[in-house]
């Protein structure tokens, strides 16, 4: 199959250690309140970001032909757009909406499980996708690679 072998999907990767951090503070209560004001208006402003982002780089990767969901077979290294800005936009925004999730559920543990989440995605998805890329694109992939940051 033409396809990177993930090893964990990037939606369960960010995920799971949200559910657990809300589970922890529903459960245990959180040491320390993060509920204020500001917090609902950054976690807002986080979703409405990630809508944004994301469709516009769905939009774009639909347009140009390419795979648009996790998994699915690369036809070209996307170059501009907002791959210009990020190699991996899509999980940029994810990782954005889960720390807009935890903001918004006024849960100290889900925000510190973030980095949890992050770890898991660069480990379970990013770093196989990079691999299947190098290999199938190669010195192509390795001169956007060497120009544009992982993240951002």
């Amino acid at each position: 199959m033409d396809a990177p072998s993930f090893r964990i999907w990037p939606p369960v990767a960010l995920g799971v250690p949200l559910a657990v951090g809300l589970l922890v503070s529903a459960a245990a209560g959180d040491p320390v309140s993060i509920a204020t004001p500001a917090t609902r208006w950054i976690g807002w402003a986080m979703v409405v970001a990630f809508v944004l982002w994301n469709g516009w780089t769905l939009t774009y990767m639909a347009t140009r032909n390419t795979a648009v969901l996790p998994g699915g077979a690369s036809t070209v290294v996307l170059q501009s757009g907002p791959f210009r800005l990020s190699r991996n936009p899509l999980y940029v925004g994810l990782v954005v909406l889960d720390l807009g999730w935890a903001l918004l559920a006024d849960s100290f543990w889900a925000l510190a499980l973030v980095p949890v989440g992050v770890a898991a995605l660069w480990w379970g998805a990013v770093r196989p996708e990079e691999r299947y890329l190098a290999i199938k694109f190669g010195s192509e992939y390795d001169a956007y690679r060497a120009r544009v940051r992982r993240w951002l």
